[in-house]
């Protein structure tokens, strides 16, 4: 690795091809830069980099292009990982094939949708990577995770999920079942030891800081008692119950996943999904927790949870007409029955991905320190759980999860 966390075989050669394809009248590369994509506590999973390239036309003219990049951890926990999941391999066939083919099925339908960015093939690449066109250039950006989605962001996100569940619903109706990588997403048996690990850390540290939040004496015992069940718990959801609806979520719906453009008003105009790293066959209750526990502003995530889901429904149910869903389409009963079967999975988002979410700006926001055991793992996890915004939050949504039976 170069000294800035750039690998040095990220050069200008590397792009070639991508730019005499997409560029026209493209003549040669001006000047090239990589630098990083994103801000610490934005991106655990993977180095992102941005790379700017100034081009020269045949007709003399230059022009700013700029791609985004997505590099493996060189970390041993990660490439621990890698060996049971790699979710490079994975996204890279979401974003060749899985996401092409939805984008497909709606233009055979008439309909114009598209679901994220493009994606190119970097011919001698040195390392697994994904690589992007940087959305950021067309006005994408992300919403501020902090204050949480509004009614507005909300309601759009939700027709891009039912919009994309529809779509691989349909796709598995008439083709068949994905292909194997796709279907467990990170809850596989090979996984089993390394997520039994960062359970026992995690948890234990979740249980005391959850003896300090107000109101605990309700459910602190049973919190205390769902955690030597957690990892069996998250197994047994895993795998996809065949008289259940069943699409294949995104799997990681949370706020930096998602990206809204605006008009010259303000209003939001197109909403991308990015970051195709795991997902899973089975539940829509998946993406809809992981999404409206982690991703919605205080005020509104319960008191608007079950009026979403019903947006969430009547979306699904256009699109699955307009697709000519050959089977039985759920009704808005079916959505909530398994809202409340998978409920525990409300848990491991509000003691999971939420935490992350809800942490101020920090350079301690890493990969190692999300899953570490060292003494800066440990003091990261215990601000996740213990500072003000989470607190608010996670005092609210324990006690209405274990009013919906989640934390039996």
């Amino acid at each position: 690795m170069a000294a800035n966390n750039i690998p040095d075989w990220i050069t200008a050669d590397l792009f070639q091809d991508v730019l005499e394809a997409n560029i026209e009248g493209y003549s040669k590369v001006r000047n090239f830069k990589a630098d990083s994509g994103s801000a610490a506590g934005e991106n655990y999973a993977t180095i992102m980099l941005r790379v700017h390239i100034e081009v020269e036309l045949k007709d003399g003219k230059t022009k700013q292009v700029s791609y985004m990049v997505k590099l493996p951890h060189q970390l041993e926990a990660f490439r621990e990982m890698m060996k049971t999941t790699n979710i490079f391999e994975i996204e890279r066939t979401m974003y060749d094939e899985v996401v092409p083919e939805m984008e497909s099925i709606y233009r055979d339908a008439g309909v114009d949708i598209v679901f994220g960015a493009k994606s190119y093939d970097l011919k001698n690449a040195k390392s697994d990577y994904v690589a992007l066109e940087d959305l950021g250039i067309k006005g994408f950006k992300n919403a501020n995770r902090l204050e949480g989605l509004d009614q507005a962001h909300t309601e759009r996100v939700l027709q891009k999920l039912a919009q994309w569940h529809a779509a691989s619903a349909v796709r598995v109706a008439t083709r068949g079942l994905y292909p194997k990588i796709l279907l467990a997403g990170f809850f596989k048996e090979e996984n089993r030891a390394m997520m039994a690990e960062m359970m026992k850390g995690m948890g234990g540290r979740f249980v005391r800081s959850c003896a300090t939040y107000e109101g605990n004496e309700v459910y602190l015992e049973k919190v205390k008692a769902i955690q030597p069940l957690l990892v069996e718990k998250l197994m047994q959801f895993s795998k996809a119950d065949p008289t259940e609806f069943n699409v294949l979520n995104h799997g990681d719906s949370w706020s930096n996943n998602i990206m809204f453009q605006y008009d010259a008003f303000g209003k939001i105009k197109e909403v991308y999904l990015v970051d195709y790293q795991i997902p899973k066959y089975g539940t829509v209750a998946q993406d809809l927790l992981y999404f409206l526990i982690s991703s919605t502003k205080l005020e509104d995530k319960l008191s608007k949870f079950d009026y979403y889901i019903k947006v969430y429904h009547d979306y699904l149910v256009e699109h699955l007409k307009l697709l000519k869903y050959s089977k039985p389409i759920p009704t808005l009963r079916d959505i909530h029955l398994s809202l409340f079967k998978y409920g525990f999975f409300g848990y491991s988002v509000a003691t999971g991905v939420m935490a992350a979410v809800l942490l101020d700006p920090t350079d301690k926001a890493s990969f190692e320190n999300f899953l570490g055991e060292t003494a800066e793992g440990v003091d990261f996890q215990m601000q996740m759980y213990n500072n003000a915004r989470y607190r608010k939050h996670i005092q609210l949504i324990l006690p209405w999860l274990l009013n919906r039976g989640s934390l039996e």
